[in-house]
């Protein structure tokens, strides 16, 4: 499956991670460092939950930092992958009413980390637009730049799930 689309035209993020909310990180793989050249993301033990969209080896966490893996691409997703990123959202607000720290990454740490981000704001009681506006201030105004993964958040994860699902 492929799980990312070259986008040469979307800039690198400034920095690895950006705190969306106290505990709720939001990331990627890759960024552009202070001297303006690309570097690899790598988490150790930073975070209690590294939650990733999109697995490269060598780009941590370390062993003993609780990882879930769920690759999905950075376009439509089906019923399947809905669930996935529904139980990820689930899992990061669990871990954040318990205190822990939690990183949510994909490549870029602009779509998806932010659906799934966004979806744990909403949990949350953020609206959807609130919870996109936010992620945009936060981490970068590319976030959430893919207008399909917005329009899933403002019908609603289980809505768009549903109509991916009766679309089968």
């Amino acid at each position: 499956m492929r799980t990312r689309r070259r986008q040469p035209e979307v800039p690198a993020p400034q920095s690895p991670w950006n705190e969306i909310v106290p505990g709720l990180w939001m990331g990627g793989h890759e960024f552009r460092g202070r001297t303006g050249q690309l570097e690899f993301a790598v988490v150790h033990d930073e975070f209690d939950l590294v939650q990733t969209l999109l697995r490269l080896p060598g780009h941590g966490p370390d062993q003993g930092v609780e990882h879930h893996v769920w690759a999905i691409p950075d376009g439509p997703l089906d019923g399947t992958q809905l669930a996935g990123v529904i139980r990820l959202a689930e899992a990061a607000c669990e871990a954040l009413d318990a205190g822990r720290r939690v990183l949510v990454r994909c490549y870029h740490g602009y779509n998806r980390s932010g659906l799934v981000v966004a979806h744990a704001l909403v949990r949350r009681g953020h609206a959807p637009e609130e919870a996109i506006r936010l992620i945009r201030s936060r981490r970068s105004p590319w976030a959430l730049h893919n207008e399909l993964f917005a329009e899933y958040l403002r019908a609603g994860l289980s809505t768009a799930r549903l109509l991916e699902e009766l679309a089968e």
